[in-house]
């Protein structure tokens, strides 16, 4: 977050894990992105559910990612031209 900030963006910061994105928000990102955008199939919680193993639909994703944050990608940047899912500070500009 600190590339943000160095570049003079006004930040609002969420701990997923408190305040959880809405269903609403998961659904239009999948959407608009796509679900391998959205979810992080790094993140160890993915690899002990062994969801690579399974096509998710996006309703059970969605389900998924709300039951635990750490199958969102993150950081998730929304700015008010794009989205950026994960640390990228290459694509912060213009955001």
């Amino acid at each position: 977050m600190a590339d943000l900030e160095g570049r003079g963006y006004e930040l609002v910061k969420h701990n997923l894990a408190n305040d959880r994105p809405s269903r609403e928000l998961l659904a239009r990102l999948i959407d608009e992105h796509g679900l391998d955008s959205v979810m992080n199939a790094r993140s160890p919680a993915f690899k002990a559910r062994n969801l690579g193993e399974r096509k998710l639909d996006k309703a059970e994703a969605i389900a998924l990612m709300l039951e635990d944050p750490n199958l969102i990608r993150r950081p998730l940047v929304l700015g008010k031209r794009r989205v950026v899912f994960g640390h990228k500070p290459e694509e912060y500009d213009g955001l």
